[in-house]
């Protein structure tokens, strides 16, 4: 059963709405199964100053769901023989990666993509310049953990421009087109890390991401696609020829840089339930998407920080974690820990998927490997919104799960 809600409809009602209660500037759900869209859902303003409505197939800056589809092109290259899960990525980087204080301990891919790598984002992990080397920020100590490579959980933003490097140097592809020959073009998922690999229309109709004032914070392209696209260069310059391979992956942020809406999210989630395959495609092997899907990290006591670098410690004794079981870029739901609020759908049933939380956004792609169904969602304008009443997750997301 398919239902809609109008994008100009919604937008009434919400602002019809005391102005006490905290509500989303615009929200997106996409409920699906194995062969398709099954329900969506479409509320609030993409565009604020420009009242346009939001509609499902709008794209929005994601955030850290797009580290579950650079896992996926990460797959592709193992599949491929380019790479290996459990290899020195000092091999791929072409220099070393080791942490100062454990030189004898390789860091790999596996430990990367699962946050064991011993990296964190106190120095930084954004704000390389377009020409400039991202090797830098690991000569600030601030970048690395106290603990060893493969012993300690730290979600951490920086390894995925480090992935992102090593696969620009080992394909000579620029990681947003790569991006789209090994993963988006396949499955015929419209998106794009950045805006440079997404046509004008597409980006003409982006979901405007808002700070706590209510003042546009990301892309607020106004009908029109961006004239820069990545961080400039040290220089001002935005000329795409100063890329080189490898030497700054982050320069189309792979941690959250993903544009794409709700139903082409929806096909990612479709693509994991098929075991690798969407439409009749094969893109990943069912061995593969196994590997992604099994939590390499399971939280206990003492083995993690289960809150994200810049966020507040979660007060002693109350269920905060989002996060108590990881695998290559993906999350486990339902772990059942009491120190876990991993479960925003409240039923305790497994699903693995994704969240994600920048700008005012909140998002989720969780698929229910057991009954072939998943769900894609979005909201904006989420700074400040209460939580949720069983678990860690807002108050908007649960409901965004369950669809009640």
């Amino acid at each position: 059963m398919r239902t809609v809600l109008s994008g100009s409809l919604a937008a009434l009602l919400l602002f019809a709405l005391p102005a006490a209660a905290h509500q989303p500037i615009a929200s997106a759900r996409v409920a699906f199964d194995r062969d398709g869209v099954t329900a969506t859902q479409a509320q609030g303003l993409a565009d604020v100053q420009a009242q346009r409505a939001l509609s499902v197939e709008d794209p929005v800056r994601i955030a850290s769901i797009s580290k579950l589809v650079l896992a996926i092109g990460v797959m592709r290259l193992v599949e491929e023989g380019t790479f290996d899960l459990d290899t020195d990525v000092s091999t791929y980087l072409g220099w070393p990666l080791r942490h100062p204080r454990f030189a004898d301990t390789p860091i790999t891919l596996r430990l990367m993509l699962s946050h064991r790598s011993g990296l964190t984002d106190d120095a930084g992990y954004w704000a390389t310049p377009l020409d400039g080397d991202i090797r830098e920020i690991l000569d600030d100590p601030r970048a690395w953990d106290t603990h060893a490579p493969g012993t300690w959980f730290r979600y951490t933003n920086l390894n995925s421009p480090l992935v992102a490097s090593m696969m620009e140097r080992a394909t000579g592809e620029r990681f947003d087109l790569l991006m789209q020959r090994l993963v988006l073009q396949p499955a015929k998922i419209t998106a794009c890390y950045g805006w440079e690999s997404c046509n004008a229309a597409t980006a003409a109709r982006a979901v405007v991401l808002y700070d706590a004032a209510g003042k546009p914070a990301v892309d607020d392209n106004r009908g029109a696609k961006p004239e820069c696209n990545v961080r400039r260069a040290a220089n001002g310059s935005c000329d795409l020829a100063l890329w080189q391979p490898g030497r700054n992956g982050g320069a189309f942020s792979p941690q959250g840089g993903l544009r794409i809406s709700a139903t082409a999210l929806a096909r990612v989630g479709r693509l994991l339930l098929g075991k690798g395959e969407i439409d009749g495609v094969r893109v990943l092997s069912p061995a593969s998407v196994q590997t992604l899907l099994t939590p390499q990290w399971v939280y206990a006591p003492g083995n993690g920080q289960t809150w994200e670098d810049g966020e507040p410690e979660p007060p002693p004794g109350q269920p905060r974690a989002t996060m108590c079981r990881y695998g290559l870029s993906t999350i486990t739901l339902a772990s059942g820990h009491p120190d876990c609020g991993d479960d925003p759908f409240g039923d305790g049933i497994v699903r693995v998927g994704h969240s994600g939380n920048a700008y005012g956004l909140r998002s989720g792609l969780w698929i229910d490997p057991a009954s072939g169904t998943g769900v894609a969602y979005f909201a904006t304008g989420m700074d400040g919104a209460p939580a949720g009443t069983h678990s860690a997750y807002t108050a908007e997301e649960e409901r965004l799960a369950t669809g009640r």
